[in-house]
């Protein structure tokens, strides 16, 4: 741990994310001091720290690894590299913080758990940012408490239009798709209104026939209490909501996932014929994820999402695909 009051940061990639969300974010927080930025070349690294005001640049990730006054890293790098990086930045010393989803699928997930485990003292953590908005606490504890009854069923959406032939979101072979891209928040956010993984799931893919990626996938998750329904998708109008049923009620949240950092966010919740608009002030989710994660370093306690969640949510899109696949219900390998 460093002797700092935060947690100096260094990030691989000038990914857009990076850039123009999650950086700023953090800079924002109380427990983050973003230190150094890394590109596969040194101008590209330097324009885009420069504006941010990050002092150092570097034209190569080992350099940026090899920084003693660097303690963790943000990982924004496309899908097929997060494993690779996070397994080097946990050899060379570091944390990790890396963008979902954490792998390509659920065996190179188990081999970052394994990685990690055998540097017990670093903390590693998928960033799932909506976890930490104050409006999916609120839905948890809502469910949690019985406010809707039993939960029954989750039914939530997700999607965007992008047909960009260079994007990395439609490139197959380095993790791209709706799946992949988006449709893990519906996985993911399934599992954490459950409380438990998924028994079996039903998958039907829609791939792009120029990119091979899947452009709309649909799902029906079976957990022992219930289920969960969903739809991704990166080639129709955008839209996102998920709607949380149980006998006594529901739950519906408005904006899910990207929530704007500028201004309020709402839900609302529907019992007995009447229902309440919970508001939200604005934060931003991002920042919430980085302090969070930088504090469980600066005290010395567990991440708040572990990377067996990681895996177990891998484990779910592997079984999906396999769905597809085979027409059939499939069972979810842990």
């Amino acid at each position: 741990m460093s002797d700092s009051p935060k947690v100096r940061f260094g990030i691989l990639s000038t990914a857009n994310i990076g850039v123009a969300k999650v950086i700023p974010a953090m800079q924002a927080g109380a427990f983050c001091d973003i230190t150094a930025m890394a590109s596969r070349n040194i101008d590209a690294a330097r324009a885009a720290a420069d504006p941010l005001g990050i002092p150092k640049a570097y034209g190569d990730y080992e350099s940026l690894l090899a920084d003693p006054d660097i303690d963790a890293v943000y990982i924004p790098l496309p899908n097929h590299l997060h494993v690779p990086w996070a397994i080097r930045a946990l050899e060379a010393g570091k944390h990790v913080l890396c963008e979902k989803p954490i792998a390509l699928d659920a065996k190179e997930a188990a081999s970052l758990l394994e990685a990690a485990a055998r540097h017990p003292r670093l903390k590693i953590m998928e960033a799932f940012m909506y976890r930490f908005h104050p409006q999916w606490r609120k839905a948890k504890a809502l469910v949690d408490g019985g406010a809707l009854g039993k939960l029954r069923t989750i039914q939530s959406w997700f999607s965007y239009f992008n047909d960009d032939a260079a994007n990395i979101r439609n490139q197959a072979d380095i993790g791209g798709g709706a799946l992949m891209d988006i449709g893990c928040y519906n996985v993911s956010l399934s599992r954490y209104l459950f409380g438990a993984e998924p028994l079996r799931v039903l998958g039907h893919v829609e791939k792009d026939p120029r990119f091979g990626t899947d452009r709309m996938t649909s799902g029906m998750l079976e957990f022992e209490k219930g289920t969960a329904s969903f739809t991704c998708a990166t080639q129709v109008a955008p839209w996102q909501r998920v709607n949380v049923f149980g006998p006594k009620g529901r739950v519906e949240i408005e904006i899910p996932f990207n929530a704007p950092p500028d201004r309020d966010c709402r839900m609302w919740h529907h019992y007995g014929g009447s229902a309440d608009e919970i508001v939200f002030d604005a934060v931003d989710q991002y920042t919430l994820q980085g302090d969070a994660f930088a504090r469980a370093i600066l005290d010395d306690t567990p991440v708040p999402t572990p990377m067996s969640d990681a895996v177990a949510n891998m484990a779910v899109i592997d079984a999906l695909f396999r769905s597809a696949e085979s027409g059939k219900w499939e069972q979810v390998e842990p």
